[in-house]
């Protein structure tokens, strides 16, 4: 981390939190601003010094992972800080091997690239749904460790998140998106299925974790009951987890117009959008 980077020692003070239990809305605008300021500098490091970081998030429906990538992006560049969210697999990709599909997305020097889901769909999704056989899931889990140990040998940053969201929370989610026609888009009846089927997707987790929670790329757990907090919690961590250097450039002298002999077309031969607004 950079020698500016705090990390507070203590959560936010009890008068940072409503009656609720939950991180205000004034604190957390602030603290993300903060957070949002040194992910630039970050961002700057990586690119400056070559550096390959990838961010694997995962987690139920709902449970937050697409808000906390929208925050990392919102003030970063998309051709350092780059998001990689596969659809389904076509024919084709089915019959290669697992992993290959991702590989093409992997970071370069000088990139973070975060999956929005990753190759854990077939111990997760997969499996639960049946989308897999039983020996393609025991393949997959005896083959991923090795695969991300190999990530890490050649020089990647692997870091592995898991946002965790509580049976009432995700359903309050599904069902606030459901009275919203600007949201309905986002549940999906793979949602539904997944929130009838939350036990067995806690089988799925736990199983997963007790084969890839590697000492060389560990998981780490986001509860994510409040968003707020979550998105705020890894930031954090993953700032306090790759050593940075502030190297962003210095402001510049802006130049003038250089004048020329050029006369421009009418604006009236121009078409422009109506002005509704």
């Amino acid at each position: 981390m950079s020698d500016d980077f705090l990390v507070p020692d203590q959560p936010a003070g009890p008068e940072n939190y409503t009656k609720g239990g939950r991180l205000k809305k004034s604190f957390y605008e602030a603290e993300l601003v903060r957070l949002q300021e040194e992910l630039v500098k970050l961002q700057a490091w990586v690119s400056s010094s070559g550096l390959r970081v990838l961010i694997i998030f995962e987690g139920r429906g709902s449970a937050g992972k697409g808000g906390v990538i929208k925050r990392i992006s919102e003030r970063t560049s998309p051709r350092i800080v780059r998001t990689a969210a596969l659809p389904k697999p076509t024919d084709r990709e089915r019959t290669q091997w697992y992993f290959q599909r991702y590989v093409p997305h992997l970071p370069a020097g000088g990139e973070i690239v975060m999956f929005d889901r990753s190759w854990y769909n077939r111990s997760n999704v997969e499996w639960v749904m049946g989308f897999c056989t039983e020996d393609q899931h025991e393949e997959f889990l005896r083959s991923c460790p090795q695969f991300e140990r190999m990530l890490v040998r050649s020089g990647i940053i692997v870091l592995k998140y898991w946002f965790s969201v509580s049976y009432e929370e995700q359903g309050r989610r599904f069902r606030a998106r459901n009275q919203e026609p600007i949201k309905r888009w986002k549940l999906s009846d793979m949602d539904l299925e997944e929130h009838r089927l939350y036990t067995k997707y806690s089988m799925a987790k736990d199983t997963t974790f007790q084969y890839t929670d590697i000492k060389q790329c560990p998981w780490f757990v986001v509860p994510s009951d409040d968003k707020r907090q979550a998105r705020l919690n890894c930031i954090s961590h993953i700032l306090s987890s790759i050593p940075y250097e502030d190297v962003v450039p210095d402001p510049v002298a802006i130049p003038e117009r250089e004048e020329m002999a050029y006369i421009r077309p009418p604006m009236r031969e121009q078409t422009f959008v109506p002005m509704r607004y």
